[in-house]
C-alpha cells in the first residue's frame, strides 16, 4: 500500500511527503523511549524527504522543457501564420484564377479571381469544399455554356475524367462569348492545383483568322469548280445541296442560287424532266435509296438521257464526312458520235464484205501510192528548201537595214519560224531519202566515246531540268559506222527517253555483244505496252508526251530507217509503268587496219530556248531591247514590261503564265523586283526568275537567297546570262537542229 496516490500530480504527491514527513518528525520528537521503532520512522522519513527533493528537481525540469517547447511553438505558429499570410497575398496578385486542393481532395486556398466569371459558385466557393462538389457548383453553374448536343451531367462525368489525370489544360465558354482557359496540375504531395485564364481575346483572333482562311478556301474552291467543265454538285450528310458550279445550273436548269440552298436530294432529282432515261438500270428511287444508306456507300458511274436529246454523264461520290459529290458531263456529242460511228461502221462492214473479190487492186494500188508518197516528199520537200532558203536569205540581208528595235524583233521571230519549218522538212526529206533507198552513208571507224560523250554534256542540262538522273557508262571501243548518223540515232534514242520520263533516271552504256558494240538506252519512263512497240516506229506516231506537245512524232521513225539503212540491228524493251531500253548494235573495227577520222565538234550554242516565253521587266528601255535582241537570237519569245504594275496587268490580259522571269531590282515604281517576284509566285506560282541590278549590297544578296532566285550584277555578263536561261530555265527544246 502506498502513502501517495499515483494518479496525483507531483506537486499534490510532494505536498502529501511533506506532511507526512513533519508528521513521523514530531511523533519521534514526542516519545521518550528510545525503541528501534521510531528509528526506523525517522529513517522512513528520512527517505521520504530525499525522495521528496528528487521529485520536486524533476519537476522544475519538467517546467522548464514544458515552457521552452511552449516558446518554440509560439513562434513556430507565428512564422507559419506569416507564410500563410504571404502565400495568399502572393497568390492575390496572380492575374489568373488560383485553387489548391490538398490530398484529401478538401479546398485549402484560392484568390479572389478564381471562378469570378461564375458568381454563383464564387460566392459558394469555402475552405473545406471537396473537389466533387467544386465540379458539380460549376456544372450548374448558369454561366456556363455548353454546346447544344452536351447535357451538364455529360460535361459533370468528362471534368471528372480529366482530374484523373495528372496534367492537363483544357477551355471552358461562359457566357457573353468569354472563354476560360483551365490548367490543372498535381503536386508533390498529391494536391491539385487549378489556375483559370482568360484566353477571350485569343479565341477570338484565333476564331477570325480561322474564318478568314476559311473564307479565302471558300472563294478559292468556288473558282475552281466554276472553271471546270463538268456540273458539280455537293452535298452534306443530310443529303442538303451545300455547293455547285455555275455549269450545272445549266445542265440541270436550276432556279437562282439563294433558292437552292440547302436543297435536299430528292428535290434536285425533281428538278430533272419526267421523261429521263437513265442507264444501267438507275432510277429515282434507286438514287435515293443510294444516298440515304447508313453503310458506305460505292461510286455510282451512269448516264441520263432528257427529253430534249442531251445526255449527261453522271459520277457519284462519297466523301470523308458522309457527304457526297456528284458530276454531270454532257456527252451529247460524244454519244451522236458514238452513234453515228456505230453506223458508219455497219456501212464499212457491208462495204468490205461487197468489195473483197476488189481487195488484191486496192492493195496493189496502195502500195503503188506509198511509193509515190515518198517520192512526192523527197520532191516536195527540196522544192520547198529552195525558196525557205531564199526568204532567209532575204531575211539575214534585211536585218543589216533596218535601224528600229521593233523591226529587228519581228524579222527575228520570223527568222525562227522560218528555221523551224526548214528543220522539220529536212526531217521530212530524210524519211522519204531512207525510205527510197537513197541516202548516203559514209561508213568509217568511229570512237564511241567521241560520239557519247559530247551527247552527255549537251543533255545533262535537259534532263536536270525535268529533275532526271543522266548517267552514261561508256567504253574505248571503235565502231564502223556513219558519224552524222551514228550520233543523230543515239541522239534522238536519248532525247525521247528524256521526253517520256516523268521521273528516276536514264542510263546510257556501252557492252561487247560478240563482234559488235552493243548500245543501249534505258529509261524509267512510261513504258510502252508489247501491241504499241511496232506502232512507236511509223511517221507522226506519237505517244502520250509532255504538255508542251512539241515534235511531230519523226524521230523514232528516222531512227529505225537509219539503222536499217546502217545494218546496225535495232531493239527494244519495254514494260509500262517501268521503263524502256532502246539498243543499238554496231559492228565493232580493227584500228590496226582503219584509221580513225576525227570528228567535227558539235557546235555549242544554238535555239536551246526555243519554245520558251520570258517576261523582261526593266524600266531601262535601250537595255531592255538589248537583252530582248539577245535572248530571242536563241529562240525565246521575251514579254517586256516597264514596271511591275504595267507586267501584272499584261500578264492578266493575256492570261499566259511566262517560263522564267528577268525582272529588274529597280523598278522606279512602289514595287522592286524581289516584291514583284512575290507577288507573282502568290498568284501564279513559282518559276524559275532571276534579279538584274547594280546593287551589290548583302542586303540584296540575302533577299534574293531568301526567295532563292539567283541575282546577276549589271552591267550584264552575256555568258552567265545565257548559262543562266539555258540550264537553269526549263527548257521545251534544248535542240536547234529540230530533233533528226
Amino acid at each position: 500500500m502506498s502513502l501517495v496516490n499515483p494518479e496525483d500530480s507531483l506537486e499534490r504527491q510532494n505536498e502529501k511527503l511533506l506532511n507526512i514527513a513533519q508528521a513521523l518528525m514530531k511523533r519521534v520528537e514526542q516519545k521518550s523511549e528510545h525503541t528501534g521503532l521510531a528509528y526506523q520512522q525517522f529513517e522512513r522519513a528520512a527517505l521520504l524527504e530525499t525522495q521528496v527533493r528528487e521529485r520536486t528537481i524533476e519537476l522544475e525540469r519538467t517546467l522548464d522543457l514544458l515552457q521552452e517547447s511552449n516558446a518554440r511553438l509560439e513562434t513556430a505558429n507565428a512564422e507559419t501564420e506569416a507564410a500563410r499570410t504571404n502565400l495568399a497575398e502572393a497568390i492575390e496578385t496572380v492575374n489568373d484564377g488560383f485553387a489548391l486542393f490538398d490530398p484529401d481532395e478538401k479546398l485549402v486556398l484560392f484568390n479572389s479571381r478564381f471562378c469570378r466569371d461564375m458568381h454563383d459558385v464564387m460566392s459558394n466557393l469555402t475552405e473545406g469544399l471537396s473537389f466533387g462538389d467544386y465540379v458539380d457548383m460549376v456544372a450548374h453553374s448558369k454561366a456556363l455554356a455548353l454546346p447544344a448536343d452536351q447535357t451538364r451531367a455529360q460535361w459533370s462525368a468528362e471534368r471528372m475524367a480529366l482530374h484523373s489525370e495528372s496534367h492537363v489544360v483544357f477551355n471552358v465558354a461562359v457566357r457573353w462569348g468569354r472563354w476560360i482557359q483551365v490548367s490543372e496540375h498535381r503536386t508533390a504531395r498529391g494536391g491539385t492545383v487549378i489556375l483559370q485564364t482568360d484566353v477571350t481575346e485569343i479565341m477570338q483572333n484565333e476564331r477570325e483568322e480561322r474564318n478568314k482562311l476559311r473564307d479565302q478556301q471558300a472563294r478559292t474552291l468556288q473558282a475552281t469548280l466554276d472553271h471546270l467543265d463538268q456540273g458539280i454538285c455537293i452535298f452534306d450528310h443530310t443529303l442538303a445541296l451545300v455547293g455547285w458550279n455555275t455549269n450545272v445550273e445549266g445542265l440541270l436548269s436550276l432556279p437562282p442560287r439563294r433558292a437552292v440552298h440547302r436543297l435536299q436530294f430528292h428535290e434536285l432529282l425533281d428538278s430533272f424532266d419526267d421523261g429521263v432515261k437513265y442507264s444501267d438500270g438507275q432510277s429515282v428511287s434507286r438514287l435515293i435509296k443510294w444516298a440515304k444508306q447508313r453503310q458506305r456507300r460505292r461510286p455510282l458511274k451512269f448516264e441520263a438521257t432528257r427529253k430534249d436529246g442531251r445526255t449527261l454523264r453522271v459520277f457519284c461520290q462519297e466523301m470523308p464526312d458522309r457527304g457526297f459529290v456528284i458530276s454531270f458531263t454532257d456527252v451529247t456529242a460524244e454519244v451522236d458520235a458514238a452513234r453515228a460511228m456505230a453506223e458508219i461502221n455497219e456501212r464499212l462492214e457491208q462495204g468490205v464484205r461487197d468489195r473483197t473479190a476488189e481487195l488484191g487492186v486496192a492493195l496493189a494500188e496502195a502500195e503503188r501510192a506509198n511509193a509515190s508518197k515518198s517520192r512526192f516528199v523527197a520532191a516536195a520537200s527540196h522544192d520547198l528548201l529552195q525558196p525557205l532558203s531564199a526568204a532567209k536569205l532575204f531575211m539575214s540581208s534585211l536585218s543589216d537595214r533596218l535601224s528600229d528595235d521593233a523591226s529587228r524583233g519581228v524579222l527575228a521571230k520570223a527568222e525562227t519560224a522560218l528555221f523551224s519549218v526548214e528543220k522539220i522538212i529536212e526531217a521530212l526529206l530524210d524519211i522519204s531519202r531512207l525510205d527510197a533507198g537513197k541516202a548516203t552513208f559514209k561508213v568509217q571507224p568511229v570512237r564511241l566515246s567521241a560520239i557519247l560523250e559530247p551527247l552527255r554534256d549537251e543533255l545533262t542540262p535537259t534532263a536536270a531540268a525535268k529533275g532526271l538522273e543522266l548517267r552514261m557508262v561508256t567504253a574505248d571501243l571503235t565502231v564502223m559506222s556513219d558519224p552524222a548518223y551514228l550520233r543523230r540515232i543515239v541522239q534522238n534514242l536519248m532525247e525521247n527517253a528524256i521526253k517520256y520520263t516523268d521521273q528516276g533516271r536514264i542510263l546510257v552504256g556501252v557492252r561487247r555483244y560478240g563482234k559488235s558494240a552493243r548500245i543501249e538506252v534505258w529509261d524509267t519512263g512510261r513504258g510502252i505496252a508489247e501491241e504499241d512497240q511496232k506502232a512507236i516506229f511509223q511517221e507522226f506516231e506519237r505517244r502520250d508526251g509532255p504538255a508542251d506537245n512539241t515534235g511531230l512524232g519523226l524521230g523514232l521513225a528516222i531512227v529505225e530507217r537509219a539503222a536499217a539503212g546502217l545494218g546496225h540491228p535495232l531493239g527494244i524493251w519495254s514494260q509500262p509503268d517501268v521503263g524502256s531500253c532502246f539498243s543499238l548494235n554496231v559492228p565493232l573495227c580493227d584500228v590496226s587496219k582503219h584509221p580513225e577520222t576525227p570528228l567535227e565538234t558539235p557546235r555549242t550554242w544554238g535555239k536551246e530556248l526555243t519554245g520558251q516565253v520570258l517576261l523582261l521587266v526593266e524600266n531601262d528601255i535601250p537595255l531592255s531591247a538589248a537583252i530582248t535582241l539577245m535572248v530571242e537570237e536563241h529562240g525565246a519569245e521575251v514579254l517586256i514590261a516597264h514596271s511591275a504594275e504595267e507586267a501584272l496587268d499584261l500578264l492578266e490580259e493575256i492570261q499566259l503564265i511566262p517560263d522564267g522571269l528577268l525582272l529588274d531590282y529597280q523598278l522606279g515604281s512602289g514595287m522592286s523586283g524581289v516584291e514583284f517576284y512575290r507577288t507573282f509566285t502568290k498568284r501564279y506560282g513559282k518559276v524559275k526568275a532571276a534579279i538584274l541590278s547594280a546593287n551589290r549590297s548583302t542586303e540584296l544578296q540575302r533577299e534574293c537567297r531568301e526567295i532563292d532566285i539567283p541575282l546577276l550584277a549589271k552591267p550584264l555578263d552575256k555568258h552567265k546570262l545565257f548559262e543562266l536561261l539555258v540550264y537553269d530555265l526549263p527548257a521545251r527544246a534544248r535542240n536547234a537542229d529540230g530533233g533528226l
